[in-house]
């Protein structure tokens, strides 16, 4: 496996992308991006993930991460099995439109791969990207504040609700639902 996607140093800010399968538009729904929330936070709390940057789109989530008393590529496994049994449950319980559609397509991706039992929401790996300048952590900030207003989802980076783009700004008096930990 090439270097260019193993995480070398969990202690080192890297950004890093995880995506529904098939890019499927999941987070449309305040239920799943709770959830996403509630399982960083507590990734935050047990685990020790740092989360400095985040952004949750409506097929993937963008995140600028440390970890120091774990293994990032641990963390994030962990994160994404936990957050699919979740969401699957949300799915199947709250008022879903296209209840049946995602349930089929994620089992149909299960079966797919034959690694998973009944369903397979994320795709494999996440990414990582080594942000070992100052550059690079700038412009990946930058990029993930802007991922909504470049998706025309809204006019400005501080008015999308599931972004940390308000912990960067000054003056923030605003209650926020991840503990992020601006660079």
């Amino acid at each position: 496996m090439s270097e260019k996607y193993k995480v070398i140093d969990s202690t080192v800010p890297t950004f890093i992308t995880i995506t529904v399968v098939d890019w499927v538009d999941l987070f449309t729904r305040p239920v799943y991006c709770n959830i996403l929330d509630e399982s960083l936070n507590y990734c935050i709390k047990e685990k020790g993930l740092s989360v400095h940057a985040y952004v949750y789109m409506t097929s993937h989530i963008h995140l600028i991460v440390t970890a120091f008393d774990s293994e990032l590529q641990n963390i994030i496994r962990d994160f994404k099995k936990f957050t699919s049994k979740k969401l699957i449950e949300a799915i199947k319980e709250h008022t879903e439109s296209r209840r049946e559609w995602l349930l089929r397509k994620f089992s149909f991706e299960a079966q797919k791969t034959g690694r998973t039992k009944n369903y397979k929401l994320w795709q494999d790996g996440f990414h990582p990207f080594i942000l070992d300048t100052l550059e690079k952590i700038e412009q990946r900030v930058n990029y993930i504040h802007y991922n909504p207003v470049d998706a025309e989802i809204v006019f400005y980076e501080r008015d999308y609700v599931n972004s940390s783009h308000r912990n960067y700004e000054e003056d923030n008096t605003v209650f926020y639902n991840v503990n992020v930990e601006p660079l």
